[in-house]
């Protein structure tokens, strides 16, 4: 895969990849929970992933706003993510530091992402970006609490 040049597109597209990578293992990790805290777990695992649909898409449109085409599909992803696939086999307590783990490398792509943005002098994409960070520092401490 071809991948842009601009390096505001390209923070763009690594948080697109890893936020989509990570949606889509929250979600596995949501239909194969199991456990004490079943009920409480599978409900925040879904609230989750369907937030980091929404912010994919939110992420993809505004790689199309500047005028690049958006990776997508899932060989597009494994290509640029940082984010390994969901582990099979996993309890409850290693799902969640799983998504624990998988929160702090997304919000430190994130991070990366204002930096360059704010470099490039383009404040919109700076502020969807830190909106992004606070979701994914809100998700893995709600899961920090679970977990105990």
């Amino acid at each position: 895969m071809t991948r842009n040049t601009d390096p505001v597109v390209k923070a763009l597209e690594q948080a697109l990849a890893d936020t989509f990578t990570l949606a889509l293992k929250t979600q596995n990790y949501h239909w194969n929970v199991t456990g004490s805290n079943f009920f409480g777990l599978h409900n925040l695992f879904e609230e989750q992933y369907n937030d980091g649909y929404a912010a994919s898409d939110a992420l993809a449109e505004r790689i199309r706003a500047l005028g690049a085409p958006a990776p997508g599909g899932l060989r597009a992803f494994q290509e640029i993510t940082k984010i390994e696939e969901a582990k099979g086999g996993l309890d409850s307590k290693a799902m969640l530091d799983d998504l624990i783990d998988g929160n702090a490398a997304v919000a430190a792509t994130l991070k990366t992402g204002v930096d360059v943005a704010e470099t490039a002098n383009d404040p919109a994409t700076a502020d969807m970006l830190t909106g992004r960070v606070t979701a994914h520092d809100k998700a893995a401490w709600m899961l920090r609490s679970i977990r105990g």
